[in-house]
């Protein structure tokens, strides 16, 4: 068994300009501790903030917002790029193996940092048990097909399994105790507290290596917390609120978002359609999230994976397998 050393890369540095550079562009540290008791650890992430939220902070004055906000641009480029440039920013992307070959072909060479990806479907069609193995995959080095880094699990309905792991720390050659000790988590039981925990994340992400954070599922809270049809506004509202605050964390810290989601019955699926079933959550899900996976079940432990939307992915289809060591390839 190999211990999980997991280290800052150079290669990150640009992901954590860190406020306190603030000072040299005479900032007061009084004003920095405020961004930072507040969420706000990177100058990438202090401009990823309105300046109205800014002058929400108790302390700031908008002078002093429009003061942090013009030295913050002198040291982190917000502007316009060349197709070029950001093409070399994209070589910073991770791609982290699900543990199937046939379904990281699909993805492209597997799950992507600085992007959200949402894996919807029934219940016991596999999304949890993808989740799992990414906990323990994310933390492979680059040359496995990793993402030498740590995993933040926020579990909205009591599915994670500690012990689940074991058996794909064995499959992947990795230190189990070590495995664990890379990955943080969280049981949240309101959406308030689901968003809050998110707000926390940003301090440890500012300070240590991760590569991953799982949301299982994304949606449970919102459907419990807000009824009927007179709160449904609200319930977007916020639901746009988090998912703005994942893809954010994404962006800033060049880190993978994996969420799963539930699937909701579709009235208006039609009488052709065989399965009318959708992802909850709406447009709001829909737009929010930057690749879509499907899941269905298949013969025995098989899983048929469809990519439903994807910017850069063709529509197509993969064959996996639930295994004890996690998910893996079809055997012949």
């Amino acid at each position: 068994m190999q211990q999980n050393k997991i280290d800052h890369e150079e290669e990150d540095d640009e992901f954590f300009e860190t406020i306190d550079k603030l000072i040299a562009q005479g900032i007061n540290a009084g004003d920095l501790k405020k961004l930072q008791d507040a969420g706000i650890y990177t100058c990438n992430g202090l401009m990823m903030n309105t300046k109205k939220a800014l002058s929400n902070i108790k302390g700031l004055s908008d002078a002093k917002v429009d003061k942090i906000c013009e030295a913050a641009e002198r040291i982190v480029q917000i502007g316009f790029c060349t197709g070029s440039e950001l093409l070399n920013r994209r070589k910073a992307v991770v791609r982290i193996t699900t543990g199937s070959q046939a379904l990281d072909t699909l993805l492209g060479g597997g799950v992507e940092t600085m992007s959200i990806t949402e894996v919807f479907g029934e219940f016991r069609t596999g999304k949890t048990q993808i989740a799992h193995t990414l906990c323990v995959s994310t933390q492979l080095p680059f040359s496995m097909g990793g993402g030498n880094g740590k995993v933040a699990y926020i579990d909205t309905e009591g599915t994670f399994r500690p012990d689940r792991l074991a058996p794909i720390a064995e499959r992947f050659g990795l230190d189990y105790t070590a495995v664990l000790d890379n990955i943080v988590y969280a049981r949240a039981y309101t959406h308030e507290h689901q968003y809050n925990l998110l707000s926390g994340l940003s301090g440890r992400m500012a300070e240590e290596p991760f590569r991953l954070v799982v949301i299982d599922s994304i949606m449970a809270l919102f459907r419990v917390d807000f009824t009927g049809r007179g709160e449904l506004a609200d319930r977007q509202q916020k639901l746009a609120q988090m998912l703005s605050k994942l893809m954010k964390l994404a962006e800033e810290y060049n880190v993978a978002v994996l969420m799963t989601n539930h699937v909701i019955a579709d009235p208006g699926g039609g009488t052709f359609v065989a399965d009318p079933k959708k992802p909850a959550g709406g447009h709001v899900m829909a737009h929010a999230s930057t690749v879509r996976l499907m899941l269905r079940k298949g013969k025995a432990e098989q899983r048929i994976c469809k990519v439903f939307d994807a910017p850069n992915l063709p529509d197509d289809e993969a064959v996996f397998q639930i295994t004890r060591g996690g998910i893996a390839d079809v055997k012949d």
